[in-house]
């Protein structure tokens, strides 16, 4: 049967799309996760998948023309179908409803406005809509369901959060489009899925949805909950499962263990031959080895009986061997902290990194900034003073706010720096966009609105794109000076130390001074150790003169 596809949302606030190019002609063979064509949002120009496989039939947009969301983009079918029915239908069917809507293929690239795609909806009962994992991120390739707001049996309402997803920068809020009943969960809290895999089924209650989910296929696993309920039931049927190993005992004869209760009596350091087996045959299990309690008085016993002369003669002194149990955890990794393993490792081993390191006076900086500070409603931070010096001072050392590529370098004459901001699975990067032309004041509320929602998990995946240089500040823990790893497609990252009080010399004399230490990371490919110091040298003038920053 064909299968309308029509024009994606690709963006919250995409209301028209333009093909840029079609990649499939009509006649051609469509397979599932083909790129069909390139359409131009309002935000960018991105790829749009085939979540359907077949010919395409009709082409209902071409190439350069705009036409609204909704609107029949194309029919994908069985070669040689009839659909003149659906393209007589064509103007009145531009925009189908919801519930009956033959082609749903929208995926988003920002959060909470996102209509995940769905396979035809051709074969559903009425009212009944697959909502897929969303693409959160335009570098999202899974996401992992971190809470289900709504659980089975419940009324969603368009416009209600369904769950909260985690994706490679942020754990976002993921609304529905739909209104009905939730019908089926694909994806369990805490478990991970590519983006296109089943997330959930909605429609009116009490629908037979049999058969849906076994059906639905995309590109990856639709879910990754069986492989969770398998550990289960293995674990709960343990004794029936498991494979049997035999162990010599002292006297000749075999012990049955498991091989999980053999590793864990390894582990612990306990003896099989001391373990009375609840399995077949006397099998060793492992809840036999859990509450095993060790009995003092067993070990000596043996070796009396196995050697009985030499201990009547010889009284060897047994090194002592402290009780104790191995204990470690495991930690599942989260999406972000796979993503900062990956970039920064990539980083580190593409970009060749050095470091120059400079100490900078502070004592003008405290005095002004106590001043700025007594003005009302205004709050300065010492890490907002230095985010504008480097903003300043960028302006100045343009090839500092560069880029590698790898025919030629970028000069980016705009300023915009990312601010690290430590959150609890890792690290983010909110950015402040044209920070040369922020006030002090400025910069601060922003940084402090960022910083917040970094930490509320609420900042968009937009405002962590587009830096061209990055500011890393350890000095409120106390640290004095570390080297941090650029944080690419930048080419340096400034790494800001704590403030101390200490012995300086002043025009010949010993006095009690404070100073910052500042390292500044760069990329050789990009920024030769003469760029770098000239900069680091601006900077230290900007932040020792803080009147210069305000001219």
């Amino acid at each position: 049967m064909a299968t309308i596809i029509t024009m994606p949302r690709l963006s919250d606030t995409m209301t028209e799309g333009t093909v840029a190019t079609w990649l499939k002609k009509v006649g051609d063979k469509i397979s599932e996760g083909d790129i069909l064509a390139e359409i131009e949002t309002d935000k960018a120009t991105m790829e749009f998948e085939s979540f359907n496989e077949g010919t395409l039939l009709h082409i209902g947009i071409p190439a350069g023309e705009t036409a609204p969301v909704d609107s029949l983009l194309a029919i994908i079918g069985t070669e040689g179908e009839d659909i003149s029915a659906l393209l007589a239908g064509k103007p009145a069917d531009a925009a189908p409803a919801k519930e009956e809507t033959k082609g749903t293929e929208e995926t988003a690239t920002t959060p909470e406005v996102t209509k995940a795609a769905a396979p035809a909806t051709a074969s559903l009962p009425k009212g009944v809509v697959v909502i897929t994992m969303p693409r959160l991120s335009d570098t999202m390739t899974e996401g992992t369901v971190a809470t289900w707001l709504k659980k089975v049996g419940d009324a969603v309402a368009e416009g209600d959060i369904l769950a909260e997803i985690e994706t490679d920068k942020a754990t976002m809020e993921f609304e529905s489009f739909n209104e009905g009943t939730l019908l089926y969960v694909g994806i369990e809290e805490g478990n991970t899925a590519p983006v296109d895999s089943l997330l959930a089924i909605i429609g009116p209650a009490g629908t037979d949805i049999s058969g849906i989910a076994e059906n639905y296929k995309t590109g990856g696993a639709p879910q990754a909950a069986p492989a969770v309920a398998e550990e289960k039931e293995v674990a709960s049927t343990e004794k029936a499962l498991e494979p049997i190993v035999q162990e010599p005992s002292n006297d000749g004869q075999r012990i049955l263990a498991s091989p999980l209760a053999k590793k864990i009596a390894s582990d612990k350091g306990i003896q099989l031959t001391q373990v009375k087996g609840s399995g077949e045959n006397g099998r060793i299990v492992k809840s036999d080895i859990e509450n095993f309690t060790p009995q003092k008085s067993a070990a000596p016993a043996q070796t009396t009986a196995a050697a009985p002369a030499k201990t009547e003669t010889v009284a060897a002194a047994k090194p002592f061997v402290p009780a104790g149990e191995v204990f470690t955890e495991e930690i599942k990794n989260s999406q972000m902290r796979k993503i900062i393993a990956k970039r920064l490792a990539e980083s580190l081993f593409t970009a060749p990194h050095y470091n120059l390191v400079i100490e900078v006076t502070m004592d003008e900086a405290m005095k002004s900034r106590a001043i700025i500070n007594n003005v009302p409603d205004t709050k300065v931070s010492f890490n907002d003073m230095v985010i504008k010096a480097c903003a300043m001072a960028l302006k100045k050392h343009p090839k500092i706010n560069s880029q590698w590529r790898e025919d030629s370098i970028l000069i980016n004459h705009h300023v915009n720096i990312g601010v690290a901001v430590a959150v609890e699975d890792g690290l983010v990067v909110p950015v402040l966009r044209f920070t040369d032309a922020m006030s002090l004041s400025q910069i601060g509320g922003n940084v402090r609105d960022l910083a917040g929602r970094a930490k509320n998990k609420k900042l968009l995946p937009t405002e962590m794109e587009g830096s061209t240089f990055t500011v890393s500040n350890l000095g409120m823990f106390g640290i004095t000076e570390f080297n941090s790893i650029i944080n690419q497609p930048n080419s340096a990252i400034l790494s800001v130390g704590a403030i101390v009080e200490k012995p300086v010399v002043k025009n010949g004399q010993i006095v009690v001074g404070n100073t910052m230490m500042l390292s500044l990371a760069c990329d050789h490919r990009t920024i030769d150790g003469a760029t770098g110091a000239q900069f680091l040298q601006t900077l230290k003038q900007f932040i020792e003169n803080p009147v210069t920053m305000l001219a």
